[in-house]
């Protein structure tokens, strides 16, 4: 009799455990039912997400490679700019000339003597392409490494006691002398030559010492040269 009793307890448990969950799933899945509309918004706007994102990323990657290829482009216009500079430089370091007399419209006629070489100062500059003639201290410097050509001419008074004489160097280096000796009237002697000068190279003309040039306003003693070609 306890037995019956017990079995139809835990069968009428099961009966009730079972028509709750019963209910349960009903419950859940109208809840389900009233959530999926708002799923299947939130599905649409994810996907919408998800591909303005895709669009997003390929045009930004569209842009970065368009940045890039400006870049490139920026870069290779500012190289030929270095370029055409340089050429620039170039091509105005090989047009080099100068042409120069010993005085000025007024100037002391004679220059020297001197006990000791002195280096002589032309101060009428008629031409200097490229500025390598200093009208300041004499001498002409070299601005590229090339084939330089070189003339001096020089005047002087007919004197007992002053030769009309002077040296040309290249550095330190004696090139050529321009002499003349002559007791009475005008006296003139002249010289001139290529030289192979490397960049910064200078060349100038000195007096020699005990000699004396003349010159005024027909500019008659005169120093210059020009770049033949480059090397």
């Amino acid at each position: 009799m306890e037995t019956i009793l017990v079995f139809s307890v835990l069968l009428l448990a099961c009966s009730i455990s079972a028509a709750q969950t019963a209910e349960n799933e009903v419950i859940l899945k109208k809840k389900i039912a009233l959530l999926q509309p708002f799923t299947s918004d939130m599905e649409a706007v994810l996907t919408g997400i998800v591909t303005s994102l895709a669009v997003q990323k390929e045009q930004i990657t569209l842009l970065q490679k368009k940045n890039q290829e400006q870049e490139a482009k920026l870069k290779e216009v500012e190289t030929q700019k270095t370029e055409i500079e340089q050429l620039k430089q170039r091509l105005q370091a090989q047009q080099v000339a100068f042409s120069a007399s010993l005085v000025e419209q007024g100037g002391a006629p004679f220059t020297g003597p001197f006990n000791t070489e002195t280096t002589v100062i032309f101060k009428r500059v008629v031409t200097n392409i490229g500025n390598a003639y200093n009208l300041h201290t004499g001498i002409f410097t070299a601005p590229v490494r090339g084939v330089y050509n070189f003339e001096l001419t020089l005047h002087g008074h007919g004197d007992n006691a002053y030769p009309t004489a002077a040296r040309l160097f290249m550095n330190k280096e004696l090139i050529f002398s321009a002499w003349e000796h002559q007791t009475t009237h005008s006296s003139s002697t002249s010289n001139g030559g290529s030289l192979l000068l490397d960049a910064q190279d200078v060349v100038y003309v000195r007096l020699w010492p005990g000699a004396r040039i003349f010159d005024d306003y027909n500019h008659h003693t005169t120093f210059r040269g020009h770049l033949l070609f480059s090397m």
